[in-house]
């Protein structure tokens, strides 16, 4: 990985965290859509442009139709990667728990729904700040990790816990578990992935460009 290459992503991790600093300052809204530090460039991306599309609708959605059954009576993350949707935060009972994952598996395009809503009171704003601290120390370790591409994960954090997806190998999906699992602050990893095989990566990354022969002078 060339360091200008890390420099700037660096910089994106840096500009994500101040402004989800700023979000928690200003007072942190019960339902979050995607709340996952270093969100990959579109480009950049494993999943389809079509893909992308469905998984920022499936999280609006899901945060409407949440905040239209409950209110503010829970806190509940929505995260979707590939049309399958990751549900964090607390929630007062075990009813309501099962009850959002009924509303959120409602909702067009969503394949399947990973439900990892606790039963607690809401994090502290010191709680909020740690997790989101960690979230971006886990995205630095997978930017300098040299077999790894940092914008095929997403990472979400709650409580301490480090919950990655992405369409990765079972290679890549291991090495960033090690990545998380050995981060300062981290208590759990969860994996939430999608696999593929190593030929599929292969079609998947970008050809190298290829150097324009020069032309004669005249």
């Amino acid at each position: 990985m060339k360091p200008i290459t890390v420099s700037l992503q660096r910089s994106t991790v840096a500009l994500l965290l101040a402004a989800t600093f700023g979000g928690l300052l200003s007072g942190c809204a019960p339902i979050m859509v995607g709340a996952a530090v270093g969100t990959g460039i579109v480009a950049s991306d494993r999943r389809s442009s079509g893909a992308q599309v469905e998984d920022e609708a499936i999280e609006l959605k899901a945060a409407n139709r949440i905040h239209d059954h409950f209110g503010t009576r829970v806190r509940v993350n929505v995260t979707s990667y590939n049309r399958r949707v990751l549900l964090s935060g607390e929630v007062p009972n075990e009813a309501d728990r099962q009850r959002v994952q009924q509303v959120v598996a409602g909702v067009d395009n969503v394949r399947s729904v990973v439900n990892e809503l606790a039963l607690l009171d809401s994090p502290s704003l010191s709680e909020r700040t740690s997790d989101v601290v960690l979230s971006g120390r886990v995205k630095a370790g997978l930017i300098d990790h040299k077999d790894l591409s940092a914008l095929a994960f997403k990472v979400v954090t709650e409580r301490g816990t480090v919950y990655l997806m992405g369409r990765v190998t079972k290679r890549e999906a291991d090495l960033a578990t090690e990545v998380a699992r050995t981060t300062s602050g981290a208590k759990a990893v969860v994996r939430v992935f999608d696999y593929i095989s190593e030929d599929e990566l292969k079609r998947l990354q970008p050809e190298p460009a290829r150097d324009t022969p020069a032309k004669p002078l005249n």
